[in-house]
């Protein structure tokens, strides 16, 4: 009788909890129902796979795009896709891929061998304009298609068998082929719809709007809120849907980390894109399961438009490059297991460590300063710095700032902008300075160096090196790995020598997440394909 009676009044008392205290969490009730909400920083300017750059966007694009292979939850090795099976030739060089009967677009239609040849086609169609299409440039004849130099598609190592078999032919051998196919760049886009709402080899095509857009991706796109919420939901028509056990996903810009940070402390979100510089102590001392610092292949760096006056100077730059103090930055302000940048790419990468090439040396940077005509700085204008609105940045663009004003007499001023107003600057080349980060797009050290290849769409700085380029074509086609490292460090000391980028540091991800999200592994990629996430009730 005593148990029974505690019994009723237990579930009294949790009634009182539920329905008279305190309201259920967004948390709370996504766990119930496998609803995940996730910060994503910055707002999402559009979810087309083959012109989007930015990490926000690539977030939400996973969801609800597949391509050919795609990245074991743990690992991130490549594992079967929309292909369920390949062969690869004993040279390297061709691929042949078997689809699956079962794969399907969202409006029910099968994704063929075709469909990706289209797709393909259009990201180098040289009208589109895509930043990402030099990705391609692996397959055999796809720069010279690309560049204009050749109007024959069909020279370009790409061809349908049939409908569920494609042949992939590369210009040379390239051991992270594979893994590269996991980038949006390669997935497959639904050309029928894109050519009912517009051109299709043309910027502003209003396809992927919500009610329009058509994905083969596990999630469908359910709305859009601009600066307000992405939300998508399970697909039906996913392959492998019955392997899916998220229901839905909110996806939030929340350009301010301090308000996403508060969003996650009130219940509001499962994960956050990152965490405000001054909170991170204070959640590694009182809340260490809620803070996670994670291994990530990223730098921070600022671009600097080579095309400016003054800027065009290779001494001005390379001044402004050494007059930073990164270790002060990454050990003292930001304190999140980031390392001062010597270079532009990662260490570590397919075993390259590039050292560091680029020291903090104020007596150096104001010796070239005055060697270029501008001793302590007279002569210069005011620079102007563009970047993000986000405290984060701001806390380390006044620390180079100030280091640039006490050291080299530099005056900067920095301009703080939307995340869609920075990108719009970044591709007309109106900027002076502007803050960058670049996320490696695959396991290997040619996804830095190949940024700043003179072909590349994501330069924006105007610099470019025959000789650079050179070294990279050289490694490209180099198998020897100590070779090719040689190479490699030529391109990045000349690079760095010229200086159209100060890198600042090498990213970890420190961001906050919830016990109850499972299937969230540490990456170096930072890739967590959703269709291995799912959410326990604590």
């Amino acid at each position: 009788m005593r148990a029974a009676l505690l019994a009723l009044l237990t579930a009294a008392l949790a009634a009182c909890w539920a329905g008279c205290g305190r309201p259920e969490t967004v948390v709370a009730a996504g766990d119930r129902t496998q609803v995940l909400h996730r910060g994503v920083g910055y707002e999402v300017v559009d979810l087309d796979p083959q012109l989007v750059t930015s990490p926000a966007e690539q977030t939400v694009i996973a969801a609800l795009f597949e391509g050919l292979v795609r990245e074991d939850a743990q690992d991130l090795h490549p594992v079967p896709g929309v292909a369920a099976s390949w062969q690869v030739s004993p040279d390297g060089l061709q691929y042949v891929f078997h689809l699956r009967p079962d794969a399907k677009w969202s409006d029910g239609r099968d994704v063929t061998a075709a469909d990706f040849v289209a797709s393909w086609h259009r990201m180098l169609t040289p009208s589109l304009a895509a930043e990402n299409a030099s990705l391609l440039y692996v397959l055999q004849g796809a720069e010279s298609y690309h560049r204009g130099a050749s109007t024959d598609f069909s020279t370009v190592g790409v061809a349908a068998l049939d409908p569920h078999t494609l042949r992939v032919t590369l210009e040379h051998p390239a051991a992270y082929f594979l893994s590269l196919l996991c980038h949006m760049a390669w997935m497959p886009v639904p050309l029928p719809t894109i050519a009912a709402h517009g051109a299709v080899g043309q910027r502003g095509n209003p396809w992927t709007k919500a009610g329009t857009l058509v994905g083969n991706g596990p999630f469908t796109l359910q709305s859009w809120q601009p600066d307000r919420a992405i939300v998508v939901k399970k697909s039906p028509s996913y392959w492998d849907a019955a392997h899916v056990r998220l229901q839905a996903i909110h996806f939030y810009p929340i350009d301010s980390v301090d308000s996403e940070e508060r969003e996650f402390r009130a219940g509001q979100l499962h994960l956050t894109d990152a965490l405000p510089v001054s909170k991170v102590e204070s959640y590694r001392r009182d809340s260490p399961g809620l803070l996670r610092i994670d291994p990530y292949w990223a730098t921070y760096f600022y671009r600097i438009n080579t095309r400016r006056p003054f800027l065009s100077d290779a001494r001005v730059r390379r001044a402004l490059a050494l007059a930073v103090d990164r270790k002060a930055i990454a050990e003292k302000l930001l304190r999140g297991g980031q390392a001062p940048a010597g270079a532009f790419t990662p260490p570590g990468m397919a075993g390259y460590a590039p050292g560091e090439l680029l020291p903090t040396d104020f007596a150096a940077a104001r010796a070239l300063l005055a060697a270029a005509g501008y001793p302590a700085g007279a002569g210069l204008p005011t620079f102007h710095l563009s970047l993000n609105n986000s405290e984060n940045h701001r806390l380390v663009a006044e620390a180079v700032q100030q280091g640039w004003l006490r050291e080299l007499g530099v005056h900067v001023e920095l301009l703080s902008q939307e995340n869609k107003t920075m990108l719009a600057a970044r591709r007309t080349g109106d900027y002076e300075l502007m803050r960058s980060d670049w996320v490696a797009d695959y396991p290997d050290p040619s996804t830095f160096l190949n940024v700043w290849r003179g072909s590349s769409g994501n330069n924006y700085t105007g610099w470019s090196n025959a000789d650079y380029d050179a070294w990279l074509f050289a490694a490209d086609r180099t198998a020897d790995p100590g070779a090719r490292d040689q190479l490699w460090l030529k391109a990045e000391r000349t690079l760095l020598d010229s200086a159209p980028l100060v890198p600042i540091y090498y990213y970890t991800h420190v961001f906050l997440l919830q016990p109850s999200v499972h299937g969230w592994y540490p990456n170096a990629l930072d890739h967590h394909p959703y269709q291995d996430v799912w959410l326990a009730p604590q």
